[in-house]
């Protein structure tokens, strides 16, 4: 096996899957002030389209999908009815421009998903364990470290947060957590997240439940031989927090079972339709994403004039 999906490898085929609100958000706080002719904010889009050019450039995968939010799971609502209830609603100048980011990708023959009632989390595990179980590559694009539970020997993560750019493999998830991708759900349900709202054992941090994990394996073996825990106080922590701990596995767990209404194949990466990019980038104003897509149809024109023997 690779050791990253850069290496020799011989899977016929590779997957880039980003998560599609994660970039949007990130697009939108990482530039500002810039706006369409007609005065509308473009500044998600852009950072969005720059985003995903640099994603697939790095990957270089043979199909794509942009995965969007459809709504929070039931069974986690009823689980936590305060399940992610911190977050504020999404700023209305980002909303505005989702519809012309799902424009984008139409016109770049993008592959654009979102499914209602289901987190783009779960929709992610679902594609990635489809895609592995056809002998497939997968790269997942997020900074969600739920998403450390899907690592495996086919299966990366690029960090945006990550500077070096590289692929996030099992060795990565270990140097991060100290536990193995496969304890990630062990070691969530342990620590919590205050991100999702979901609250862990008191006095249990990341160290400590590494270090749970590496001595007894799982949270199974860790209650089953729970006298052997050595610190009394975590011990007790431990003892009362039972309940807890089972819910927040059940919380963080990634349900890749989640009915996804998308095949592989029509994910493949195609040519964009070049007269719909220019008619979007002419409205937003894009002059150097204008530039770039004449100098690659003037590029391509030469390329077809040599290989006919015009050249």
């Amino acid at each position: 096996m690779p050791s990253n999906p850069t290496s020799e490898s011989a899977a016929a085929e590779r997957l880039l899957i980003v998560d599609g609100h994660a970039y949007a958000y990130r697009a939108f706080h990482a530039i500002r002030g810039l706006s369409s002719p007609t005065g509308g904010a473009t500044n998600a889009i852009y950072g969005f389209i720059r985003m995903l050019g640099k994603l697939v450039a790095r990957a270089k995968p043979s199909h794509a999908v942009v995965v969007w939010d459809g709504g929070l799971a039931p069974e986690r609502m009823k689980l936590l009815p305060e399940y992610k209830a911190q977050r504020p609603p999404m700023p209305a100048a980002l909303e505005e421009q989702l519809d012309e980011i799902t424009a984008y990708l139409r016109a770049a023959n993008m592959a654009s998903f979102m499914q209602e009632s289901c987190e783009a989390d779960d929709c992610i595990a679902a594609l990635t364990q489809q895609a592995v179980a056809a002998g497939w590559e997968v790269v997942i694009a997020s900074s969600d470290k739920d998403f450390m539970q899907l690592v495996s020997p086919r299966v990366w993560l690029l960090n945006p947060n990550d500077k070096t750019e590289a692929f996030w493999g099992a060795e990565e998830v270990r140097a991060k957590t100290g536990v193995e991708p496969a304890q990630m759900v062990d070691w969530l349900s342990l620590v919590g997240d205050s991100v999702d709202n979901i609250a862990g054992v008191p006095g249990v941090g990341p160290k400590t439940a590494a270090d749970l994990l590496r001595q007894f394996g799982s949270i199974e073996e860790m209650y089953r031989r729970l006298a052997e825990v050595r610190l009394e106080r975590v011990r007790a922590a431990l003892a009362a927090s039972a309940e807890l701990v089972r819910r927040n596995q059940e919380l963080v767990r990634l349900k890749s079972e989640t009915p996804c209404a998308v095949s592989l194949e029509v994910l493949a990466i195609k040519p964009g339709n070049d007269e719909a990019l220019r008619q979007l980038f002419t409205r937003w104003g894009f002059e150097s994403l204008l530039r770039e897509l004449e100098e690659a149809r003037m590029g391509a024109g030469e390329l077809f004039e040599e290989k006919a023997g015009v050249a």
